[in-house]
């Protein structure tokens, strides 16, 4: 299709794609067309043909969460036999397997228990930080932080100053799932961070100089637009800040969710094609990350030949994803093995994608 290819070769002559020509994209450019144009631009941002990795763990702290979100299989209703809040000394000894594993870091993330307040998050920091002052903390989705700010009255400035104070280093990207209020109501039980809401505690993270991560999770039956929409409100951020330090896009999954049979999901090929036209849309965004934890690890090694240049954590930890009945895991050995497989020099790296 000429269109196709004249999108590309704006590409590869290095100009920005507008609304218009991503939407183009998705609806009409061969996977294999994709897949090249996204690779250019892979190694516009990172020459070296380094993947890089980290050692960490997703510790989730509760499983109690106000929102009940009809994607998540995780949270659970306070008065859940099965509900919890995780003692500090459990806490302690996750991270000290993970130390003992080579981490330099720990996500954490809860539920948005309705009892918690700041004063438990800023506790649970500074005995982290005293306990373990090498680890470097990312903590604390927009969505938790957005919930703080409301409970407490406070600008969310205010409230991510008191958690930097106490010991957050990072915020990850987590509660984005689709940048675009239609499709963020269809998908929640209650009102959760809005598109605003959840820009707005990265823009605030970004101006105090908190670097944070920008997500997506799709195929919760939006459309290509709600793609793209979602694409250009990250963009227009980093323009504004740049302080993502890296886009990372995922596919829902269903099992165990509300939304289990109601929803067209997305396997290997819409991934991919995704994660392509995320590689193209971002030209502001220095790394994506690919999914093995959602795709497998075939499909995982197949992501660096469609834009990106990083696979995330080996995860010694990871719940979300796995109550959504999702179990794949790899041990560094097998990471390291998969990279260089795929023709790459694999490269373990720290939260902000220092190197080790």
């Amino acid at each position: 299709m000429t269109e196709v290819r004249e999108i590309l070769q704006r590409v590869e002559d290095g100009q920005r794609l507008n609304r218009e020509a991503l939407l183009c994209l998705f609806h009409h450019a061969p996977l294999f067309d994709l897949g090249q144009a996204a690779q250019t631009v892979r190694f516009r941002h990172n020459p070296q043909p380094v993947v890089t990795y980290i050692v960490d763990r997703n510790i989730n702290y509760t499983n109690v969460c106000v929102y009940r979100c009809k994607f998540c299989a995780f949270y659970r209703k306070p008065v859940d036999a099965d509900a919890y809040v995780l003692p500090l000394e459990e806490l302690a000894r996750k991270v000290e397997e993970t130390l003992a594993a080579g981490g330099t870091g720990i996500l954490l993330q809860g539920g948005v228990h309705p009892a918690l307040r700041l004063d438990f998050y800023e506790g649970m920091l500074r005995f982290l930080r005293q306990r373990f002052p090498q680890v470097h903390l990312h903590a604390f989705s927009a969505p938790e932080i957005a919930f703080l700010a409301r409970v407490h009255r406070l600008p969310v400035r205010e409230v991510i100053q008191r958690l930097m104070e106490a010991g957050l280093a990072s915020i990850p990207g987590g509660g984005a799932e689709i940048l675009e209020d239609g499709v963020r109501k269809a998908i929640w039980s209650h009102s959760k961070a809005s598109t605003a809401e959840w820009l707005e505690v990265h823009r605030e993270a970004h101006q105090l100089g908190l670097r944070t991560t920008a997500t997506m999770m799709f195929g919760v039956g939006e459309s290509y637009a709600a793609r793209v929409e979602h694409l250009l409100r990250v963009r227009e951020l980093q323009d504004v800040t740049g302080g993502f330090t890296a886009f990372i896009p995922w596919t829902f999954q269903e099992e165990n969710t509300a939304l289990e049979g109601q929803v067209e999901t997305s396997g290997g090929y819409d991934y991919l094609r995704t994660l392509a036209i995320s590689r193209l849309a971002l030209d502001n965004v220095q790394h994506v990350q690919g999914s093995w934890l959602t795709q497998g690890t075939k499909i995982g090694q197949l992501s660096l030949f469609f834009g990106a240049d990083d696979l995330g954590s080996i995860m010694l930890e990871e719940n979300v994803v796995a109550a959504a009945g999702v179990h794949h895991r790899l041990d560094q050995r097998t990471m390291e093995a998969l990279i260089r497989d795929a023709g790459f020099t694999p490269r373990q790296r720290r939260t902000l994608y220092e190197p080790l």
